[in-house]
């Protein structure tokens, strides 16, 4: 997420109350999550174990709960707790602004779209030309619609990340600022949901299109020319390369890649990353021909333990 003017080091100190360690004037675009941050942005960091990478990453304004030597031509903001000012923060450049209407005023459409009743756009959404958005279609603020995209019913995009940190008192909500990007020429089948990223955007990639009941989590990015079929659930933070085709209740785990023009059996469990160009099936995922011949070995050990009576 990007902030609407370049603000310096001390003005975000002074914003979520914590010290600071660099240059007062020094510059902050942004905030972002480590996989996708960039220079001039802030990335929080709460655990030893991340410090280096965080550190090291391409952020170049580090929020930590530890006043550690700072890297060269970056700047750290010093906090007793990351999670909590990282918060405040999203709260501070991404407030939540009730609507007034179905339709936000300040949503931008094009030519050519239709919008279905009881559909409802959120503030300083962009929707392109030539769209059709169905009935109780929820789009939430900031997200991006391209040109010739269909929306059916009771999809929801842009709820917020499934992210929470344990606390004693209960689970504490990583506050959701970024966005749903849909390029041009995709379709999403009724009761889909499609969640905002945390600071960064979830992308569906142009002619990409989703069957029915499909979910797919936050800061995910999903290639071009994609096809989805009913009751697929992609976790948080996958990537899917383009023209990938995955079959009915595959699930994922987070964090992993799919590589291009590779095709997942129905009910697969993806529990790591895979090559494209490749089949797949089963729990834990291998390629299919191999998964098919253990199934085959299975149904002959009746045979053989009787054999060895």
């Amino acid at each position: 997420m990007k902030f609407p003017k370049v603000h310096t080091l001390e003005e975000i100190a002074q914003i979520i109350g914590t010290t600071f360690v660099g240059r007062p004037d020094f510059p902050v675009l942004g905030m972002n999550e480590i996989h996708v941050v960039e220079p001039g942005d802030i990335v929080f960091v709460d655990h030893p174990k991340y410090y280096d990478k965080a550190l090291q990453s391409a952020a170049t304004i580090v929020l930590i709960n530890k006043e550690v030597e700072c890297p060269e031509g970056k700047a750290l903001l010093i906090s007793d707790d990351p999670f909590r000012d990282f918060n405040k923060l999203t709260n501070y450049f991404r407030p939540f602004q009730a609507l007034h209407a179905s339709i936000s005023e300040t949503a931008q459409i094009g030519s050519g779209t239709v919008i279905q009743p009881q559909a409802v756009i959120g503030n300083h959404v962009t929707i392109g030309k030539n769209c059709i958005i169905y009935s109780n279609v929820v789009i939430y603020d900031h997200c991006v619609i391209g040109d010739n995209v269909v929306i059916h019913a009771g999809t929801i995009i842009g709820a917020d990340a499934f992210y929470y940190k344990k606390r004693p008192e209960g689970f504490d909500q990583l506050k959701s600022g970024g966005r749903v990007v849909i390029e041009d020429d995709v379709h999403i089948g009724a009761l889909c949901t499609i969640d905002r990223g945390v600071t960064g955007d979830t992308t569906i990639g142009a002619g990409s299109k989703l069957d029915n009941h499909i979910q797919i989590g936050h800061d995910t990015v999903v290639g071009k020319k994609c096809l989805f079929a009913s009751q697929v659930g992609i976790a948080g933070c996958v990537v899917i390369e383009d023209e990938v085709t995955i079959w009915g209740q595959v699930g994922t785990t987070s964090g992993i890649t799919i590589g291009k023009k590779a095709v997942i059996m129905g009910q697969t469990g993806v529990t790591k990353s895979i090559a494209g160009g490749k089949s797949y099936f089963g729990t834990p995922i291998e390629e299919s021909r191999e998964k098919l011949k253990q199934l085959a070995y299975l149904k002959r050990l009746p045979e053989i333990v009787e054999k060895l009576k």
